[in-house]
Formats: structure tokens, sequence, C-alpha cells
């Protein structure tokens, strides 16, 4: 029952998202795609969560590092586009094929690859020539580790369904966690506007 009120917060959270605020066009389906990987990622719990608190685990989400990126539109659309790759590359291994709800996990996978692609186009706008330079520091390097320590510990467990359910909650904590980034990029967007 603790997890509803965290949901909704989530889901409140996700309603600022980066919609069409980023100075590139994103499609106006944005903010409701990661409103919609919220709700999948909350409908895809087999187990309680309760029944794996001895397999709870601080990953470390590398917060500082992310709520750094929040001075450039280009690295905090890096981080954005960073984050979303690397949950649809741990979703698309065949061990969370078998521990999850395949038709929930393909439509997560469809949203998160519609978002890649409108944050691949701003990705390109927004950094040009610096891109890939730009995609290897910082804050996108640090998020590379925080998922490489997903890896881990899902192999550590073995892929245990408990495993899972502790990275769906993971997964979710870290969206709510670009909140404030969200944020930034909508208040400089409505800055720019301003006469």
């Amino acid at each position: 029952m603790a997890l509803l009120p965290s949901l909704l917060t989530a889901l409140l959270v996700f309603s600022y998202g980066p919609g069409a605020c980023l100075g590139c066009d994103l499609p106006p389906n944005h903010v409701l795609l990661s409103r919609e990987n919220l709700v999948l990622l909350s409908r895809m719990s087999r187990i309680s969560p309760s029944l794996c608190l001895e397999d709870r685990k601080d990953f470390r989400f590398p917060r500082a590092t992310v709520d750094g990126s929040q001075g450039r539109e280009a690295q905090a659309i890096s981080v954005l586009h960073e984050l979303l790759q690397q949950t649809f590359n741990l979703l698309l291994t065949e061990h969370s094929a078998a521990a999850w709800n395949t038709t929930l996990l393909d439509q997560l996978c469809g949203a998160l690859h519609r978002q890649l692609g409108a944050l691949d186009t701003c990705l390109v706008r927004e950094m040009g020539e610096e891109g890939s330079a730009l995609a290897m520091q910082g804050p996108t390097l640090a998020l590379k580790r925080y998922f490489q320590g997903i890896r881990l510990y899902l192999k550590e467990k073995k892929y245990s369904d408990c495993a899972w359910e502790v990275v769906r909650v993971e997964i979710m904590r870290a969206f709510s966690s670009t909140r404030l980034l969200h944020k930034r990029l909508i208040n400089k967007e409505r800055d720019l506007r301003s006469p």
C-alpha cells in the first residue's frame, strides 16, 4: 500500500516532463509516454516488494551527478537520453523477458524506444559535433556505472524474481530522481519564450 503514494508522486513528477521544452521538436505525447513508463513499470510487479526486503540494495543512483548536469541544456538532454537508453538495454535482455509479463514489457520497451527516438533528434540538434564527446563525460558515465551495478546485482542474484522486483522499483526511483532536471528544462524554455 505504501507503493501507491510513491507511484502517484512519481506520476505527478512526470507530468512536468520535458515535452516540447528542450528547444527541439519533441512530440506532444512525450510527457504522456513518461507517465506511461511509470504506469507500465508499476503494473509489471509480479510479487510484493515486501517479500523481497532481504534482497534490497542501494544502487547509489548518481543524483548529484544528474543534478549537476542542469546547467547545460545539451548535457541535460544527454543525461535523460542515457537513463532511457540504459533502461531500454536492461529490459531487452532475455532474463528480463523471463521475469515479467512480456506484453507489458513490450509496451514499456516500445514507449522507451519512442522517447529515445525523439531525444536522439534533440541530441543531434543541441550538441552538434560535440555530442559524442559530451556523451562520454561525467553524468552519462556515472549513469553507465550505475546500470552496470544493477546488471552485476542481477547476475549475483541469479536473475531471481525478487532481484527483478528490486530493480523495477529502483528504475522507478531513477525516473523520479530526474524531476529537478525536468523542471529546470521547463523553466529554461519558459524563460526563452518570455519577452
